[in-house]
């Protein structure tokens, strides 16, 4: 009779306790499942953030960088140069992605840039002309060095000026040195200003 109670109670027990490991097993994979999907999901939030601040980074730097090659070219009396970089540069300016930015940043970036372009076509549509290209590149400067101001650049910069130019009313450019190399003069006075504000 003792053989035949442990017989049965043996076999129950060890059922109980494989279905209470089951169950424990089974809320644990959930768990699991649970805290992958909201890591998965956190993580794709993260991911689309940072993909929309890159997106916009990549713009702004590349806005940058064609303004840079068409302050180069300049410093060099490139006037064919500087209107390829005009013309590269309203292709930029063009094609930037607004869709990152606040109602706010868009406006502000389209006041600035309604203006910037049309400098940048001048400076493209006048290959020839270096005296015309550079007095568009004057204010086109101005353009940049706002946009520059509202969005930051993520490199240091430097606000270069020279009083002697545009009839000794001075003006300005952005430069990535901070040897002063100077695009309104050339290189007749390659070296001629200061540097005017650190931009960082």
């Amino acid at each position: 009779m003792k053989n035949l109670v442990l017989i049965i109670v043996i076999p129950l027990i060890t059922l109980i306790s494989c279905n209470n490991s089951s169950n424990r097993s089974t809320a644990s994979q959930k768990n699991n499942e649970n805290s992958q999907t909201n890591s998965q999901t956190e993580n794709a939030a993260q991911s689309s953030a940072v993909t929309s601040v890159a997106k916009n980074t990549v713009s702004i730097k590349a806005i940058i960088s064609t303004y840079l090659q068409l302050k180069n070219a300049f410093t060099e009396d490139k006037t064919t140069n500087a209107a390829s970089a005009g013309k590269r540069l309203e292709s930029v300016f063009n094609n930037f992605d607004k869709s990152a930015l606040t109602k706010t940043q868009k406006k502000t970036f389209e006041n600035i840039v309604d203006d910037a372009r049309e400098h940048a076509e001048h400076i493209g549509k006048n290959g020839g002309n270096i005296k015309h290209q550079r007095e568009h590149f004057e204010l086109l400067s101005k353009d940049i060095y706002d946009l520059i101001k509202t969005f930051g650049a993520e490199q240091v910069l430097y606000k270069d000026f020279d009083s002697m130019v545009n009839n000794g009313k001075g003006a300005f450019w952005i430069s990535e040195t901070k040897e002063i190399k100077n695009p309104y003069m050339g290189k007749s006075m390659l070296t001629s200003g200061t540097v005017n504000e650190i931009i960082k």
